[in-house]
């Protein structure tokens, strides 16, 4: 076996996406689709990682991307690797260990110079045995907590969600709150300022450039690969969210923003919240992702509000590998900035 990397030819196109049509651990985030979105969004730079077989058949992929803030300096000490919901391998128990020892020493060798840390979020547990791999290349595991809402049958959603938010969904429908897929590129740009506002006076964390919300949006004109969906009063933008879309498997939560301080009685967030979730009752889709609800030891007011819609909490966690030297000072400063603004 051996593993080749951003070797994208029509081939291992078509050896990808036929590994990836009936796996159980099947995502968008490791798809063919994620990559050449990814090619097209400033400041993002993806990496694949596809190991084959002795018959040139796809036994394992991961597909990582490099994310950063601006050029130079900036870029580099806010440099970073992601893995969302990968690596994706065969289902042999004595092969996944050494699939995954390929594909994570390949990830390491390739990229561990490349950024300040590398990190995985797994979308479904990993066994003691498999974990050992992973400390084996210097990665660690911290506990992450997620909600996963179950989409097959509307009445048992309706049953998993807390009365007043039920109450606050038709109020905000009576008063002639809507929810529409985005129908233009610049119905895109009004929910972008309004995440833009969002990010610099609460969140306070870096936001994807326009360029990641224009792309998106034009991915998933002609496909599957997600869709955007915004919360309107009257024709006015109020709220939204972005949600990529595993086939008939799964909808995520990406980014999402309401505007509840101009527009408190029409619960925007509640309404960008119980989008997805009616996108995926009225499209046939198995589960709602909510993407994170942090740490289990930290109080998190996002988690306490994301509750409101259901209770399958898992914990699949996550692992990362820091740069012994960099990574700490990069935080010291990163933390200093925050508390400045």
């Amino acid at each position: 076996m051996k593993v080749k990397v951003n070797n994208i030819t029509a081939k291992t196109i078509k050896n990808w996406e036929s590994f990836l049509k009936n796996h159980p651990h099947k995502t968008v985030f490791q798809s063919f689709e994620m990559y050449s979105f990814y090619e097209k969004v400033q400041n993002f730079e993806p990496f694949l990682f596809l190991c084959e077989d002795g018959k040139s058949n796809c036994v394992g992929v991961l597909l990582a991307v490099k994310i950063k803030e601006g050029n130079f300096l900036k870029g580099f000490f806010s440099s970073r690797i992601v893995i969302y919901g990968g690596p994706v391998i065969i289902a042999d128990e004595v092969k996944r260990l050494k699939i995954l020892h390929l594909l994570l020493d390949s990830l390491v060798n390739k990229l561990k110079n490349r950024s300040i840390f590398i990190q995985f979020r797994n979308f479904f547990q990993w066994t003691d045995k498999e974990k050992e791999v992973f400390y084996k290349y210097g990665f660690s595991f911290k506990d992450r907590l997620n909600l996963i809402v179950n989409t097959v049958s509307y009445n048992k959603v309706l049953s998993n969600i807390k009365s007043t938010k039920k109450r606050q969904i038709r109020k905000a429908q009576k008063e002639g709150v809507v929810i529409e897929r985005a129908s233009d590129i610049e119905e895109v740009r009004v929910l972008y300022k309004l995440l833009l506002n969002l990010y610099k006076t609460k969140v306070k964390k870096p936001l994807p450039n326009w360029s990641f919300f224009k792309e998106f949006y034009q991915h998933g004109l002609n496909s599957n690969f997600g869709v955007i969906l915004l919360v309107k009063l009257h024709d006015k933008i109020i709220g939204g969210i972005l949600c990529p879309i595993t086939g008939n498997k799964t909808i995520y939560e990406w980014y999402v923003v309401g505007a509840d301080k101009k527009f408190k009685k029409y619960y925007p967030s509640v309404m960008a919240t119980w989008a997805p979730i009616n996108y995926a009752l009225n499209n046939n889709i198995k589960t709602f992702d909510f993407m994170g609800l942090g740490k289990p030891d930290v109080n998190y007011g996002v988690r306490d509000f994301k509750l409101n819609f259901g209770n399958n909490i898992v914990n699949f966690g996550r692992f990362g590998r820091r740069s012994k030297y960099l990574y700490p000072a990069v935080e010291f400063i990163y933390n200093i900035l925050k508390h400045l603004q």
